[in-house]
């Protein structure tokens, strides 16, 4: 989104931002925070669990502190009612977003991304009150010296902060100091985004302390040694494969794949079943498992024989492959000839490339190449695919974001997948990615809804960026 790559270490937050369909302005996109208190006594039970990972990513130590203090007495104390209430509510002043157990509670499923909710990081204490020359928060909680206010969402450019000075009680008035150039309008929303209070800072000074008394570690510099795998000397037939999602009389020259799904188990072309390459999804959740083993099972019989895997355990759907074609596929993310001389042992024939790599990257990777590559060279590629959506969004028509890009969603098998309105197209690097060494250029025709108009502008995607 807007030209940046996550995967690059330049995401913006785009699923943060607010966006708007039809008449509707809202955070599509935007989760709650994974919380499973819930399960607790459930995952004491099992004697294959023996750690909890509680993420953490650019948290204070105030985040840090209360959340594992939280899980610990729910681990101890958990079927105590008093200490599992105590434990709530230090998740509640822990300052992340609200909590959601997503579907983990089969009976109470939650749909994380409801635009019911406020999604900002931080606790939401109060709304700007008063006038725009002396704007004032009324708290909630009390404020204790040291805290950190932000004023509005961080994606608004205008959100500013404000350090509290001396203690302010629940129902007190603090007022805000505001930019010069803007001032935050009535009702806008204040979080309380990190706190230092006095013990747990007294805490950190301590271990501190405790840390410059231990010795130095030394560690002995790595002997491993990176062993590339040798370039495969298999010469391949140079083709372009064009998938689609369901059988038609689309001619297209080259080979011709279709992803493999339900809406498709009795359209199986009779007598093209075998040139075929049927692509597997990227995602099959384990409810699903069994009607693609079946489907697999039926391509099989009548004679398929090409396979892409979207993901490296659908080689589990064969057992033993044999004179089979199998690929593994762009969603698999391969990156590295390591990778690739893995996928060697489990039975693959040949690899299409991750398509978030860049230039230097894709020339790279075939010099120590194992196995045929691939690539995607043009075609609708996806910004996401998601198992969930917000109960608000329309999937005929198109979303706008903030840059005035346009996204659009559709829904195969279990699974949404949202596009952006312009294709990734890098057909103009195909002589060079040929005498590069890749041998199969893939095409993905994906059809966009009535409504949605395919914006003409460069789908370099990662071409032009290093890793930073």
């Amino acid at each position: 989104m807007g030209g940046k790559s996550g995967l690059r270490g330049r995401c913006v937050q785009p699923c943060r931002r607010v966006y708007t369909q039809k008449e509707q302005t809202k955070r599509f996109f935007s989760c709650l925070d994974l919380s499973l208190d819930v399960l607790v006594k459930v995952l004491l039970t099992i004697p294959q669990v023996r750690s909890w990972k509680i993420e953490g990513r650019k948290k204070g130590p105030h985040y840090v502190f209360y959340t594992v203090k939280a899980y610990r007495i729910l681990r101890d104390h958990g079927s105590d009612p008093k200490m599992k209430k105590q434990a709530l509510q230090l998740l509640s002043l822990a300052l992340g977003r609200t909590g959601t157990h997503y579907n983990f509670l089969p009976q109470r499923p939650q749909n994380p991304v409801s635009i019911e909710y406020q999604t900002g990081s931080g606790l939401l204490v109060g709304r700007v009150k008063g006038t725009k020359q002396k704007p004032f928060l009324t708290p909630r909680e009390e404020l204790l010296p040291g805290d950190l206010l932000r004023l509005g969402y961080e994606d608004e450019s205008w959100h500013g902060t404000n350090r509290i000075g001396k203690y302010v009680p629940k129902g007190g008035r603090f007022f805000l100091k505001a930019s010069s150039k803007t001032s935050p309008a009535k009702g806008t929303p204040v979080f309380l985004t990190d706190r230092r209070e006095k013990s747990l800072e007294d805490m950190l000074s301590k271990l501190e302390k405790e840390l410059i008394k231990k010795p130095e570690s030394k560690i002995p510099p790595s002997t491993f040694n990176v062993r590339l795998p040798k370039r495969s000397r298999n010469k391949a037939m140079v083709s372009d494969l064009f998938v689609f999602r369901k059988p038609g009389k689309v001619k297209s020259r080259g080979l011709t794949g279709l992803w493999l799904s339900s809406q498709i188990k009795n359209k199986m072309p009779k007598g093209l079943i075998s040139r075929l390459w049927w692509w597997l999804p990227p995602v099959i959740w384990p409810a699903d498992e069994i009607r693609f083993k079946e489907l697999v099972d039926i391509g099989l019989k009548k004679g398929a024989r090409n396979f892409v895997f979207n993901a490296p355990w659908q080689m589990a759907f064969f057992g033993v492959p044999k004179k089979l074609n199998l690929w593994a596929g762009p969603f698999c993310n391969i990156a590295n000839s390591l990778a690739i001389n893995t996928l060697v042992s489990l039975g693959f024939k040949g690899v299409i490339v991750s398509p978030e790599l860049g230039r230097e990257d894709y020339f790279m990777l075939p010099k120590h190449s194992p196995l045929p590559l691939g690539i995607v060279i043009s075609g609708n590629w996806p910004f996401c695919v998601s198992r969930i959506l917000s109960e608000k969004v329309d999937t005929q028509k198109p979303l706008i974001s903030p840059k005035g890009e346009e996204a659009w969603i559709k829904k195969f098998e279990s699974d949404y997948w949202v596009y952006p309105n312009w294709k990734l197209d890098i057909s103009a690097k195909q002589n060079e990615l040929e005498k590069a060494g890749y041998n199969l250029f893939v095409h993905l025709v994906e059809p966009p809804p009535k409504g949605v108009k395919l914006k003409k502008r460069p789908g370099l995607w990662n071409w032009n960026l290093d890793l930073l």
